[in-house]
């Protein structure tokens, strides 16, 4: 039901009390409390209590008005509460919609003794209250400061009319003044019930007071708020004009505007420029209505400051263009690196395709190959050749796909993805791209940043490739981005069918040598103050190096053997110089004017003990052993395959060397196919395999190993064991075995090559598939090594012994 009572209560000067009657209609409300002594309008719409009131006008014109105690459409005694107002019936208007408007005026307190009719009209038997105590000496006390409590509220609060001033000062009764106060002030409507039922005047008084204190507390608080809020207006409002004011003075001064306006300016003149279309130009131009809105003090105005800056810094107009030569492509290529004619031969054809289309949309490469083989340098010397400018940055070990796509702004201190900082930082749209160690990117709960990174280099998304911090369109597609791996192992498919692959191979020896001379010798006395002419390396120390200081299959720990020799050198030259006494200035002349040959000797006395020596080339010297050859993500390796046999109840074999779940299963095969094979031949009979264990172990047990190509190599070990025979000297092999005894075509033999070369193996067993691949080892790396293909492992322990 709702309100019934309006805002406009007069209190009326009554006359004597009339005589009221013992029973009433009961006209229910839903809003606030009718106090006693007020003139107030009634809106009655509903036809139950239209009948209320048309009952009361039939009768004496009295009515009794109760507040409900919940919103109900037939409310009954339970719904009411006790006490209510008598009120009087002065007039009655009827309004069009069909509802009426009556204006009573409010008598005295009664409390409900017995309902003598539920229905409608509700009529109950009633006992009048009169006040109690309201002509004390503390009732006085309470009504002055009632009366000057409420003088104060009246004169802050706009809303105490005067009328409503008047009216409060002309009541004479303290109960009456307890009503109106409490009938007028914003209290919650239970707090007036409450009130209402108070027949105790002093009490009365006591409960309105309280309510006044919190309604001056509150009038103090909004005070404090609206003067603030004022204060801060009037100040913005203040350096708002003062700011086109000094605006104004600086343009007719002719000087420049402050850092904000210098800054708009700037942003606007750039973006103006790019001529930016759709959701990219709705967004900039956004955020650059937003800065220029912003105080330099709010903190969004520095973020806001950062964005604008990158969509400034990024190269919208650049217009990508194939401008370069393959002859001059092909001499900074031999001019940076020594060998790698393979590998130079793919990077030129592909180079000539991107020049023949005029386009490099979706160019992706990926160089694999072991540290230190020169894939970080290749992409360098890519970039030089095609005059453009370079940007390299490694995703290895990273695990959340911000790397790629950036953050987002929403956080502090958020950044852009990698990809478009390199496109601000090389101010071209068609730059050359090196991402490093895409095969040692982890997934986790911030995300994949493969995933990401597929999105980057798929020729079909990267047109419109969306950075999380950018969060506009930009196009990628002319980038040619560049890879590098160790192995293909860790890469998504999906990755590599967007790629075109090239294999660098480690470096033998000779290619180390020749390395050596024409880069890393002059590359390290430049490096260490010196000149090219001063130390001169032998070629029987530079050999040294390779074979027992420098082994692996680049030349990274090579080239830190030079410049350890250098630095010693150096160090020599010096502290003689100082225990002379001589001169610091002459120490530059001095040490200038020296030359120095390092030869073996020299290697030696600087270098120290050997890491490696002819004592750890692998050789299989006793029976129950053979040279297999691997390949691993620092290229190619020679593995020595060892086994015995002993005594047991089970027999068996029994595996170890940390072997992966395909090398294990590899060696099962060997071990069923020997088995098998030595049981037909003679050579043992099946109680012996009954009776004995054997055990394989790869040596280097701490280092993982995995792969099939050991299968016909761990094969060999065991009938070397078998039949207590050596295998040739100077052998290794090569290949995966079948259950019947097929041999399988492997991967990397280039790489096992080179790694079979260091380690002196003259004779190399490959299956016959892998025939056509010896086209592709430079004709250097195989000079000195016999291959021999075979199909079945039986052709292997035929050449093996």
């Amino acid at each position: 039901m709702k309100d019934k009572s309006s805002n406009n209560n007069d209190i009326i000067g009554l006359p004597a009390e009339p005589q009221l009657p013992n029973k009433l209609s009961i006209l229910p409300i839903g809003g606030r409390p009718i106090f006693p002594g007020i003139f107030t309008p009634l809106m009655v719409n509903s036809e139950e209590d239209t009948n209320v009131i048309e009952d009361a006008q039939n009768g004496d014109g009295y009515i009794g008005i109760v507040m409900l105690k919940n919103d109900k459409e037939n409310p009954t005694l339970v719904d009411l509460h006790s006490v209510g107002t008598v009120a009087r019936i002065i007039k009655r208007i009827n309004l069009p919609d069909g509802g009426i408007n009556v204006f009573v005026s409010t008598i005295k307190r009664f409390r409900i003794k017995k309902i003598l009719s539920s229905s409608s009209p509700m009529v109950a038997a009633v006992d009048y209250l009169d006040d109690e105590e309201d002509n004390t000496f503390e009732v006085k006390a309470l009504t002055r400061a009632l009366m000057s409590e409420m003088k104060e509220i009246s004169e802050n609060n706009p809303m105490f009319s005067e009328e409503m001033r008047l009216n409060m000062v002309n009541i004479d009764h303290p109960g009456k003044i307890a009503d109106f106060i409490a009938s007028i002030l914003n209290i919650d409507k239970d707090e007036q019930q409450k009130v209402l039922e108070l027949v105790n005047v002093r009490k009365r008084m006591e409960q309105v007071l309280v309510f006044i204190k919190k309604e001056q507390e509150i009038l103090r608080v909004q005070k404090k708020i609206q003067t603030e809020l004022n204060d801060k207006v009037e100040k913005n409002q203040r350096e708002y004009f003062l700011r086109e004011e000094l605006k104004s003075i600086q343009e007719e001064l002719g000087i420049a505007g402050d850092s904000k306006s210098s800054d708009y300016q700037k942003f606007k003149a750039k973006i103006d420029s790019f001529n930016l279309e759709g959701e990219a130009k709705e967004t900039v131009y956004s955020e650059l209505e937003k800065f220029q809105l912003l105080d330099p003090h709010d903190p969004e105005y520095n973020s806001s400051r950062a964005y604008l800056g990158l969509v400034t810094a990024l190269p919208w107009n650049d217009s990508p263009a194939e401008k370069f030569s393959l002859t001059d492509a092909r001499k900074v290529l031999d001019g940076d690196h020594y060998g790698l004619e393979d590998v130079k031969k793919r990077i030129l054809e592909y180079l000539s395709v991107r020049k023949l289309k005029k386009d490099g949309k979706g160019s992706v490469l990926i160089l694999v190959g072991p540290p230190g083989v020169g894939k970080t340098s290749v992409g360098r010397s890519i970039a030089k050749a095609m005059n453009k400018p370079f940007f390299r940055f490694s995703v290895g070990g990273e695990h959340d796909e911000a790397k790629i796509k950036g953050f987002r702004r929403t956080y502090i201190g958020a950044m852009p993805g990698q990809i478009i900082e390199g496109l601000k930082i090389t101010k071209s749209k068609s730059p050359v791209f090196m991402i490093d160690e895409v095969d040692k990117m982890n997934a986790s709960a911030q995300g994949d940043p493969s995933a990401a990174l597929l999105e980057v280099l798929d020729p079909e998304q990267n047109i419109n490739f969306r950075d999380t911090y950018l969060d506009i369109p930009f196009d990628v597609s002319n980038v040619f981005f560049i890879l590098t791996a160790n192995t293909l192992d860790g890469i998504q498919q999906p990755l590599l069918d967007r790629a075109e692959i090239i294999e660098l191979s480690g470096y033998i020896d000779q290619e180390k040598m020749e390395i050596a001379k024409k880069y890393l010798v002059p590359k390290n006395l430049e490096k260490n103050g010196l000149k090219k002419s001063q130390v001169k390396f032998t070629r029987a120390a530079l050999s040294l190096i390779a074979t027992e200081y420098a082994r692996e299959a680049g030349v990274r720990n090579f080239e830190k053997c030079i410049d350890k020799i250098t630095r010693k050198l150096i160090f020599e030259q010096v502290l003689e110089f100082e225990s002379s006494e001589k001169n610091a200035d002459a120490l530059g002349p001095s040490v200038a004017k020296k030359v120095f040959n390092i030869d073996v000797p020299e290697v030696r006395k600087y270098l120290g003990k050997p890491v490696f020596d002819e004592s750890q080339i692998k050789t299989a010297g006793v029976a129950g052993t053979a040279i297999g050859l691997a390949w691993t993500s620092m290229g190619g390796d020679t593995l020595l395959l060892e086994s015995i046999s002993f005594k047991s109840e089970k027999g068996g074999l029994q595996l170890t060397g940390q072997m992966g779940d395909v090398m294990k299963e590899s060696a099962q095969i060997a071990m069923n196919w020997s088995k098998k094979y030595a049981i037909s031949n003679g050579i043992k009979d099946g109680k012996w395999f009954e009776e004995n264990t054997v055990h394989l172990h790869i040596p280097e047990g701490a280092t993982p190993k995995d792969g099939p190509s050991a299968g016909i190599t761990m094969a060999t070990t065991f009938m070397s064991l078998f039949t207590g025979k050596k295998i040739k000297p100077h052998l290794a092999m090569t290949g995966e075995l079948s259950l019947t005894g097929q041999v399988l075509p492997i991967g990397g033999l280039r790489e096992k090559t080179v790694a079979a070369k260091r380690n002196k193996i003259k004779t190399i067993i490959i299956p016959k598939a892998n025939e056509r691949d010896l086209e592709d080892i430079p004709e250097h790396v195989k000079k000195g090594i016999k291959f021999i293909p075979v199909s079945d492992v039986s052709e292997v322990i035929k050449l093996a012994f």
